[in-house]
């Protein structure tokens, strides 16, 4: 009786824990709202982001392709990178394209006070604004990661939580394997992510080339499905909240 018991309760345990892990780490998960993770479905529109940027040698290589193919974008960028990368920040804006906040280091927001998660925030609306003039509205965490707090500390800010619904796994697949999962995963209102750096780590230690190199025939693979690509924006309800 008592081993049935502990067994039970072990069992409603484990199921517990992968039910928050889910809760905290996926991006369909709403338990961490208000979050947008796909937009509308009505019609055939999608949108393009990138994270961990920006990072020299590839957001430029991202943005010519953009330009290319006249496809609007949303770059979630880091703090860090943007202080080391100031014109890059001023380019993307420049050619039209949107930016949103991705902490200051690259937090990982798991078990991160309040207070910590809204130093790294605040420390990247500061230091975007000083390079463009004003701050994002948009917030999207590492890794997809929600924390109790973080959402109190976007509402605070009138900020709102991005997630995705379709990426190309390009932190792990060639380019085949990119081009092939962010296609395959495309729904109308789908929100794609893609990276055009690395964390915040040196530079040496950033290859986005294959996402570099899937990039064009995913816009291509995407539009020949009848998807637009539109901006990011268009995805928001209004007012927040």
């Amino acid at each position: 009786m008592l081993l049935n018991a502990a067994l039970i309760l072990a069992a409603l345990g484990l199921a517990f824990g992968l039910w928050f892990w889910w809760a905290c780490s996926e991006p369909s998960s709403t338990f961490f709202r208000p979050v947008l993770s796909r937009g509308p479905q009505d019609g055939k529109r999608i949108s393009l982001t990138f994270d961990d940027g920006p990072a020299e040698g590839f957001t430029e290589q991202v943005l010519a392709i953009l330009r290319e193919y006249n496809v609007p974008a949303t770059f979630f960028v880091c703090g860090k990178n943007v202080e080391e990368h100031p014109d890059l920040l001023r380019r993307i804006v420049a050619e039209g394209h949107a930016i949103g906040n991705h902490t200051y280091s690259h937090l990982f927001v798991y078990f991160k006070s309040r207070r910590r998660i809204a130093e790294e925030i605040d420390r990247t609306q500061a230091i975007i604004e000083k390079v463009v003039g004003f701050r994002p509205a948009i917030f999207r965490p590492p890794y997809g990661a929600r924390w109790f707090g973080l959402v109190p500390v976007l509402l605070k800010r009138g900020m709102r939580l991005i997630l995705w619904s379709a990426t190309g796994y390009d932190w792990s697949k060639d380019v085949r394997g990119i081009i092939e999962s962010a296609v395959r995963e495309l729904k109308p209102g789908a929100i794609i992510l893609l990276h055009d750096g690395r964390e915040t780590r040196p530079a040496a230690e950033i290859d986005r080339s294959r996402t570099v190199l899937a990039l064009p025939e995913i816009i291509i693979k995407a539009r020949a499905q009848g998807y637009n690509f539109a901006p990011l924006e268009d995805f928001m309800p209004r007012p927040i909240g």
